[in-house]
């Protein structure tokens, strides 16, 4: 697991911005614009790093999306700007610190369960709220976590197999 560094925050505080302005600026709904981006091209670059290199501004951005995806006002439900700011700031420092791709993020943890978590968590370090979500929901990215976990799913299974045969006799 990578240390949220400087990189990690600047790459943050854009997707912050840029979640942020989507409820004001844009005419669809938050969960439209999150599923968008977070399976867009310009993603990728976020998280490559590479978007750092570039100059592209928030409106570039919504208009990039716009040429992938097509325009669309589809959606009313518009999350808070401050509630939206803390989940792009959340999605990049997860997908960032984990090093696992923004797409991967969005599964693990898609918008509606972020934001209901938003009010709890919010004032918690960006990298606490990311353990105690993870915790949660009973997920490790530890591989020691994970070996441990599959072995005990074949134990059970084991034991399952023991049971049943035990009733056939």
């Amino acid at each position: 697991m990578k240390e949220i560094d400087r990189e990690c925050k600047r790459l943050a505080d854009i997707q912050a911005e840029l979640f942020e302005s989507s409820v004001k600026k844009l005419e669809m709904s938050s969960e439209v614009f999150v599923r968008r981006y977070m399976n867009s091209k310009i993603v990728k670059e976020m998280d490559d790093c590479s978007f750092l290199d570039d100059s592209k501004t928030i409106d570039d951005i919504f208009t990039e999306l716009d040429e992938q995806y097509g325009k669309t006002n589809y959606g009313s439900i518009k999350y808070s700007r401050d509630a939206m700011y803390w989940v792009g700031y959340l999605y990049r420092c997860f997908s960032y610190t984990y090093e696992i791709s923004s797409k991967q993020v969005y599964k693990v943890l898609p918008l509606k369960e972020v934001i209901s978590l938003y009010v709890p968590y919010h004032t918690l370090d960006i990298s606490h709220a990311i353990e105690r979500i993870l915790e949660e929901k009973k997920i490790s990215f530890n591989a020691d976590d994970n070996l441990r976990r599959g072995f005990e799913i074949l134990k059970r299974i084991r034991e399952r197999k023991r049971r049943n045969s035990s009733n056939i006799l």
